[in-house]
């Protein structure tokens, strides 16, 4: 679970940026992927509270030699709101409450929601994660949306293709 407080601002980006800054100024390159927690060995950086520890955590990966520390950041794009919106609204067991959520959503397009750092050691993933309030709202919806969505009978499957 990404780890989120009351200190962290709505747009992620100039963060983003820093943590660019701040990996090549420790002489490390970045490697650009996500690193799925659930599929592979992973431990979770607990900050404690600190906004900066994920400079500590950039700094532990350099002390144990890691050549190099995955990134990734999600922004929300206008395209990816208006699919969760067409998305809710088809719900069969959707609500007011949740369409009126994926409209407030509207206010953080372009805005980076999520950022995740990692490196490996000893066959292990560790990894930093930060999220704002706003994309979690939206991880909920979506996850909603999947898991009352299910798969439109309007479209053909592609095992019913000859």
């Amino acid at each position: 679970m990404p780890f989120n407080m009351s200190l962290v601002p709505d747009d992620l980006t100039n963060l983003k940026d820093d943590m660019v800054a701040f990996v090549e100024g420790q002489g490390m390159r970045r490697f650009f992927g996500y690193v799925e927690y659930e599929e592979v060995p992973s431990i979770m950086w607990e900050s404690g509270g600190n906004p900066d520890g994920w400079k500590d955590f950039v700094e532990l990966a350099k002390a144990s030699g890691a050549p190099f520390v995955t990134m990734h950041s999600w922004m929300l794009k206008r395209e990816d709101l208006d699919e969760l919106l067409q998305r809710i609204s088809s719900l069969e067991y959707s609500n007011d409450e949740d369409m009126e959520d994926a409209r407030w959503l509207r206010t953080y397009v372009g805005k980076t929601g999520f950022a995740q750092l990692g490196w490996a050691y000893q066959g292990c993933m560790f990894l930093f994660e930060l999220s704002t309030e706003w994309y979690d709202r939206y991880q909920r919806l979506l996850e909603l949306s999947e898991d009352f969505g299910g798969i439109p009978i309007d479209e053909p499957d592609q095992d019913d293709e000859p």
